[in-house]
């Protein structure tokens, strides 16, 4: 984590985003990372609130209790809340990283951790390292 904070020092301090050695180029694989966890709480984690909530509302139903039933179909109803707002926060987070990649210098490899971030599983984000960083090695010359 260390060297994580001394990449993002030494960037800010010279001046380099867009170039092959910007922040977001040399941290690609982190912000990888960061999109497989991403992707797995916008799936794992309204699937296990929805059970759960589904088991206390079934429990309630077989024990016959009205205020149990109204009790827990309520909390299955936040819980349902709850997991949607889950399943839209990568969504939302893309959205702030566009926003925030329009910004002057930092644009090129800004795209760079927006796409990790954004289709860990897929070709773009390494397509997109060698792009930007091709580009910006052809830039030099």
């Amino acid at each position: 984590m260390g060297n994580l904070f001394l990449i993002a020092d030494r960037e800010l301090d010279v001046g380099t985003f867009g170039e092959s050695n910007g922040f977001c180029y040399q941290s690609a694989d982190i912000w990888q990372v960061v999109g497989y966890v991403l992707l797995v709480f916008k799936i794992v984690i309204p699937i296990i609130l929805i059970i759960f909530g589904m088991i206390d509302l079934g429990r309630s139903v077989v024990s016959g209790k009205d205020d149990e039933i109204k009790s827990n179909m309520k909390s299955l109803m936040i819980r349902a809340i709850a997991a949607i707002a889950i399943f839209f926060i990568p969504t939302l987070i893309g959205i702030i990283m566009s926003v925030v990649s329009s910004f002057g210098t930092i644009k090129e490899d800004f795209k760079i951790c927006k796409e990790c971030i954004a289709n860990p599983t897929g070709e773009t984000c390494k397509q997109t390292v060698e792009d930007i960083g091709g580009g910006a090695a052809a830039k030099k010359k």
